[in-house]
């Protein structure tokens, strides 16, 4: 089993370095499954819109919901990221080489979202990275069962990491 995980401090840091990552992999020939984030800023609003692109072919899926300026509540769209864990599992494959998925949240660390993707991953030799923040760090140890390792936040690290695979 092959699995690593990396985190950041700055907002959006993470998704940035998950999709350097995962799209310098695809560029190099390599089927790469899963979501990387892309957070886009509005004028109109201090909030980001957020969105997922599933790999390798798309789509792109907004999971972030507009609750209106004064919201404190959780944006995530909870039925669009349902839309992209189905999407990303009829991705993983035998031919699959890579499974990166942008974060192993709340709704992950709650037995929900991503979690069969990356199980079922692993269970086909398929190496997984996932980003993690401090809150879920924990739910993700305990669902690796001490198997993930940590890699530093940077595409070049992340790229060497799967350049050592078995």
């Amino acid at each position: 089993m092959k699995i690593a995980f990396t985190m950041t401090e700055g907002k959006g840091d993470l998704d940035q370095v998950l999709f350097q990552f995962a799209t310098t992999q695809e560029a190099a020939g390599r089927k790469v499954c899963g979501v990387v984030q892309v957070n886009t800023d509005r004028a109109d609003c201090v909030k980001c819109d957020m969105d997922v692109r599933v790999m390798p072919e798309g789509p792109t899926i907004r999971i972030s919901q507009d609750l209106g300026k004064e919201s404190r509540g959780c944006r995530l769209d909870v039925d669009a990221l349902e839309t992209a864990v189905v999407a990303v599992e009829k991705q993983i494959s035998q031919d699959a080489e890579l499974l990166v998925i942008n974060k192993f949240g709340k709704h992950e660390a709650g037995g929900r979202g991503f979690r069969n993707a990356i199980g079922q991953a692993l269970e086909l030799g398929v190496p997984v990275v996932c980003g993690v923040n401090a809150l879920n760090r924990q739910a993700f140890e305990d669902f690796c069962g001490g198997a993930a390792v940590f890699v530093e936040p940077d595409p070049k690290a992340l790229s060497d990491w799967f350049a050592s695979r078995p």
